[in-house]
């Protein structure tokens, strides 16, 4: 849980300079750099020999996981699409569930298991580092940099007027952004997203355990989280793209309360679907973070300072998240149950709730 909470704490802390760069020179050099440097950390992880290099090594991947995750890849999206923004930063986002489905079942089951945990974290380096030529030479930051109008622009007339709705309607730098309210319910909301649904996530195989279900089958939420996931990141996107975000936002909170409430019921005959319904619930939730968060920033603050805004709302959702595992494990160890843990989970999204519905437009 320490290590988890090193990598979460440094993707939210990395998040907000890494914003800034993008804002300032794009996504390209920002996306190898920390591709260069998350590779770096799971090569170090291949020849570890103590418990000390485990920590810093994920040190080194949260930062550099920052630099190329949703932060430039959430920005980039933004800038070439305006008519479907919603539905392609959700298409996007999807490949963070996809990964879940498709690597971990192969790292887990094949490579560890036929070549060792060595050679699993050393694959994981190249895999990271193929990102690095990708980046700067088929990454672009903005369609103008290719000649070319983003998706819902047909010419320079409606540029030039999204450009004016931008500049004069809500575009805000990241210091008048932080003197409004919605940035700071933003904050709060997401904060308690990752605190909440982090904690659920990483204590839910040894809560399943704890309550008779086998390992094997405990660790098979997971693939329903993946699955879940997946497909709630296309779906919010899409919602995005047809109702206000924050009520779309609202809407994955609830869903993720439903599915601590589902797996606070179980219990030692519950069968099998219930598990997979409480995974399934679980991931749809979880995949309605990424689009409403950048969402939620394009239509309150524009993209004059997306990446920067961007990336301090990620800190406060990296914050939560860090702390969140690490709570629910301390009020088991103390307790001997998680039910108190995840009864604390629950009433914090009846604070989320209530705030992001109070959201609205800053007015200049």
């Amino acid at each position: 849980m320490l290590a988890f909470t090193i990598f979460f704490l440094l993707t939210g802390l990395a998040a907000p300079p890494a914003g800034g760069l993008v804002d300032r020179y794009g996504v390209r050099g920002v996306i190898a750099a920390g591709a260069l440097i998350a590779g770096l950390g799971f090569a170090s992880l291949s020849l570890m020999q103590s418990l000390w290099h485990f920590y810093i090594a994920f040190f080194f991947i949260g930062a550099g996981m920052a630099a190329f995750g949703q932060v430039p890849a959430s920005a980039m999206v933004s800038n070439w699409f305006v008519k479907h923004r919603g539905m392609a930063i959700g298409i996007m986002s999807t490949g963070i569930g996809a990964g879940i489905l498709v690597l971990a079942p192969f790292i887990g089951s094949f490579l560890i298991p036929t070549f060792g945990w060595r050679v699993a974290y050393f694959a994981l380096a190249i895999l990271v580092w193929t990102l690095i030529p990708l980046a700067v030479f088929v990454v672009r930051t903005k369609p103008a940099d290719m000649g070319l109008y983003p998706e819902g622009i047909a010419g320079p007339e409606d540029m030039a007027k999204a450009q004016a709705s931008l500049a004069t309607a809500h575009g805000l730098n990241l210091k008048m952004a932080l003197s409004t309210s919605a940035f700071w319910l933003l904050a709060i909301t997401f904060f308690i997203s990752g605190f909440s649904s982090l904690g659920v996530i990483q204590n839910q195989v040894p809560h399943l355990q704890d309550i008779g279900y086998p390992l094997a089958i405990a660790a098979g939420a997971l693939t329903g989280l993946g699955l879940g996931s997946t497909i709630g990141k296309f779906i919010f996107g899409w919602l995005c793209d047809r109702i206000q975000a924050k009520y779309a936002c609202a809407i994955s909170l609830v869903l993720l309360a439903v599915s601590t409430l589902i797996l606070m019921s179980m219990g030692p005959t519950s069968p099998m679907a219930i598990m997979w319904l409480y995974a399934i619930i679980l991931g749809l939730g979880a995949g309605g973070w990424l689009p409403t968060m950048s969402m939620l920033v394009n239509v309150n603050f524009g993209l004059i300072s997306y990446g920067a805004i961007f990336g301090m709302i990620s800190l406060a959702q990296g914050i939560g998240g860090a702390l969140g595992p690490l709570v629910g494990g301390y009020m088991y160890d103390t307790m001997s149950t998680y039910q108190w843990a995840f009864a604390l989970f629950l009433a914090l999204y009846a604070i989320a709730i209530p705030a992001i519905l109070l959201v609205r437009r800053p007015r200049l």
